[in-house]
């Protein structure tokens, strides 16, 4: 699953508020491009490619979604028979959209309602991470600067930059 690559770069930041390690990284990715690599090589990635420094607040989280997605480009451009499910679909149609995922992954399309009933649920309730704590949190404003080191940092990924539509192949969808 991915989303739109802002909202997940904010979403980052809030988490970054509350989580030490989070927050560290941010900081120090700031200071030396050696946390870029460190961090995806902590994801089990080879990191040495990924030697980016963290210029700003937000560019923790579109460095994290941007080698997600790189690598599930990678895995896919590769054979595996996989496909992404993007977070604006499944809440604009929840229904439809559990329906096609369970389609895809050969499960009874009669769990689909129980499916839905389950976003119901904070999967994060009672921890610091839970939405009534870090989504009151505000995030750095996105002046034009932010958004053009921003976009650099997607163009090493041959992503769209921000504000353009960013449906990677693959992605699963509805019929209208």
């Amino acid at each position: 699953m991915y989303r739109d690559v802002e909202k997940i770069a904010k979403s980052l930041y809030r988490t970054s508020l509350v989580v030490p390690t989070a927050y560290l990284l941010r900081q120090v990715g700031k200071m030396t491009p050696r946390v870029g690599q460190i961090m995806i090589d902590l994801m089990g990635l080879n990191g040495a490619n990924f030697c980016i420094r963290l210029k700003g607040d937000l560019a923790f989280g579109v460095l994290l979604s941007a080698v997600t997605i790189a690598s599930y480009l990678d895995v896919r451009r590769r054979g595996f028979d996989i496909s992404a499910v993007r977070y604006e679909d499944l809440v604009a149609r929840p229904l439809d959209m559990c329906r096609v995922i369970l389609e895809f992954c050969h499960l009874p399309l009669s769990l689909a309602e129980r499916a839905v009933n389950a976003f119901n649920v904070d999967s994060q309730e009672n921890s610091p991470l839970c939405k009534s704590a870090i989504g009151c949190l505000s995030t750095p404003e996105m002046t034009a600067g932010t958004k053009m080191k921003l976009n650099e940092l997607l163009e090493i990924f041959e992503l769209p930059p921000l504000g353009e539509p960013n449906v990677i192949e693959g992605t699963l969808t509805c019929a209208e």
